[in-house]
């Protein structure tokens, strides 16, 4: 599965702004110049995020972007769903029982790539902005390193 650079960079000006917005609004242009992402990306990124409920926009001197909700309360799905990112990893429109095949039959690893965009979404759901921010994120897949899964083998060979 690939995720646009429209989702991903909602998603690291939304962490930043969790960051750096703990002492009022965040104007754009910080947020931009930090992240290193066109500054006019962003505002059409922010426009969909406001309207999905996500930021608030303070106007006037000293004015930007804040969170909507505390950044423990905000799920990283939300963030994406919100700039029209769609989770899934199938070439298949969702929700159709047609598949992507010409004969608009469904290919033999449909239900594979369908459940990946499952598990994607149910995983981006369970992290927070505030887990991204506090680096709560790395490890926790508990993925077994190589020694730890040879070892059942061996020992079941024995």
């Amino acid at each position: 599965m690939r995720l646009s650079t429209k989702g991903r960079y909602a998603v690291m000006a939304m962490v930043d702004l969790a960051s750096a917005g703990r002492t009022g609004p965040i104007a754009l242009a910080d947020i931009a110049e930090r992240q290193e992402i066109s500054l006019s990306y962003l505002e059409q990124l922010f426009a969909k995020l406001r309207k999905g409920g996500l930021v608030k926009s303070v106007r006037g001197p000293g004015g930007g972007y804040l969170l909507a909700h505390p950044a423990d309360a905000m799920r990283i799905s939300d963030i994406i769903l919100a700039v029209d990112e769609p989770i899934r990893a199938t070439r298949c429109a969702a929700g159709s029982p047609a598949g992507c095949r010409t004969n608009r039959g469904r290919c033999l690893t449909h239900d594979l790539w369908e459940e990946l965009g499952n598990q994607i979404h149910l995983y981006l759901s369970s992290v927070t902005v505030a887990d991204v921010c506090e680096r709560r994120v790395l490890g926790s897949s508990h993925v077994m390193l190589p020694d730890a899964v040879s070892e059942p083998r061996a020992a079941a060979a024995e």
